[in-house]
């Protein structure tokens, strides 16, 4: 703070010196600063060292697992004949000849045959209409005041899996039509009833004679039939979800011949995969490399320079490079598939080697998806990899230990600098006020002095 009104009585330049001995208190600041920008540019970096371990950790897992080399391309020499295709089934060919589509049942509640209405809002008779749906019961009641309308809202209310509609002819009159939610013969219904007074010439009366006709079966239910290799298999609905052990095909229509389908190893996706663990490795070695770097040249050192948290991490991913996995196949390590580390320890990957490598998918699986023993040894290079990741991302893993030790002391930094910044300040107030008492004391003095003066010079005028 300054006092303006401090040095007139002394004559001393009293704002400049306590600034200059304030800025003397202060001249840690700039250290602890400095410190602090360099303590949290090191924070920053673990974040992007993190990120990029989390990429490296997420293309590993995806080779550590099975589905990453079963995965297959399906498919058909007629899509109007074999249409959806999905599963990891085992490469081969396979033909496919469609000899019937599902249906679901379909059934009519009408006059002469079930061709014929009847008067719209007639009204059915009381008593009970009863539907059987895989051989369970759903009886439902009906009163005299029921019409068509009401008795198909009742079907549906029972959830049995058959549904009812109203149909209305050019002339006016109604029918009931009565359709399976599902196709397949397993959903397959019946229907029975029972009128309160059976001489009577009701709808339901009438339902429950067999010559009258009142009921018909419009579309039978169906199940869909192929042949697989020659060998029939059925299926409920057009979906055979089981025919091939770990594929699932969808027919559409009959055939008149034959649809040839093929299952090949997606080898697209899993190159795509292994050059995924290869971009990711070498993003993480780059960012590593730069940061502990010494630049001769220039005399500039990485930020991480000498860390050994750092140091270590490097090393031990270069050593994970060079794993050997005792599998028993034809490959054993990387450098068997076309990954060769470079000078400066990034990996590249031979296109000529690897395509090739593709042609023996269990051994190339062995190079990366090996399960490790009861002790975490053995593992594949990708199973591998993944462990190492997972330690440094745990939630007191490697990163976040580190990190939250730089945060402790740029906390502890930002401490240090509120100390010296109140230390400072109270070293100003003290000086100002010890000025300021000065001020006052050499006021008095200098009026002192004058008074003296002016007397003296008055008896020596006396005298004179």
């Amino acid at each position: 703070m300054a006092v303006t009104s401090v040095g007139l009585g002394s004559g001393l330049e009293v704002d400049k010196i306590v600034s200059q001995l304030v800025e003397l208190e202060k001249a840690p600041l700039k250290t602890l600063e400095v410190k602090a920008d360099t303590i949290s540019s090191k924070i920053s970096i673990y974040a992007e060292i993190k990120s990029l371990a989390d990429t490296l950790n997420t293309a590993t897992a995806k080779l550590s697992r099975d589905s990453a080399w079963n995965g297959v391309n399906i498919a058909s020499s007629s899509s109007s004949v074999v249409g959806a295709m999905t599963g990891i089934a085992q490469p081969g060919s396979y033909s496919v000849e469609v000899k019937a589509l599902a249906t679901s049942q379909s059934s009519v509640i009408g006059k002469a045959g079930a061709d014929k209405g009847f008067d719209k809002d007639e009204k059915v008779g009381a008593g009970t209409f009863t539907l059987t749906v895989g051989g369970k019961d759903f009886p439902i009641a009906l009163t005299a005041s029921d019409t068509l309308t009401t008795m198909a809202t009742a079907i549906n209310n029972q959830n049995s899996g058959v549904q009812a509609t109203v149909i209305t002819n050019a002339d006016g009159t109604q029918r009931l039509m009565m359709r399976a939610q599902s196709t397949g013969t397993a959903a397959e219904f019946s229907v029975k009833a029972s009128a309160t007074d059976p001489a009577s010439s009701s709808i339901l009366a009438s339902l429950g004679k067999e010559e009258a006709g009142y009921y018909t079966v419009s579309q039978k239910a169906q199940n869909a039939l192929i042949k697989l290799n020659g060998v029939e298999v059925e299926s409920t609905s057009n979906t055979f979800s089981d025919a091939l052990s770990g594929m699932s095909l969808t027919v559409s229509t009959v055939s008149t011949s034959p649809a040839l389908v093929t299952v090949t190893a997606d080898t697209a996706s899993m190159k795509e995969s292994v050059q995924a663990f290869v971009d990711a490795y070498n993003a993480l070695n780059d960012k590593l490399s730069e940061l502990t770097k010494y630049n001769a040249e220039s005399e500039v050192a990485g930020l991480l320079q000498g860390d050994g948290t750092t140091v270590s991490m490097q090393n031990a991913l270069r050593m994970l490079t060079m794993g050997v996995v005792k599998s028993g196949t034809a490959f054993t390590r990387l450098s068997d598939i076309g990954i060769q580390m470079q000078q400066g320890g990034n990996l590249s990957v031979n296109e000529t080697d690897l395509t090739k490598a593709l042609t023996d998918l269990p051994s190339l699986k062995s190079v990366f998806a090996t399960k490790a023993d009861s002790l975490g040894a053995g593992g594949g290079i990708a199973v591998n990899f993944k462990a190492f990741t997972d330690g440094l991302l745990a939630y007191e893993g490697t990163l976040n230990t580190k990190t939250d030790s730089l945060e402790s002391s740029l906390k502890r930094n930002g401490e240090q600098q509120d100390k010296v910044t109140a230390r400072a300040s109270t070293l100003e107030a003290r000086l100002l006020a010890q000025y300021s008492a000065l001020d006052v004391k050499m006021a008095s003095l200098n009026a002192l002095d004058t008074y003296v003066t002016q007397q003296i010079a008055s008896w020596n005028k006396s005298t004179s």
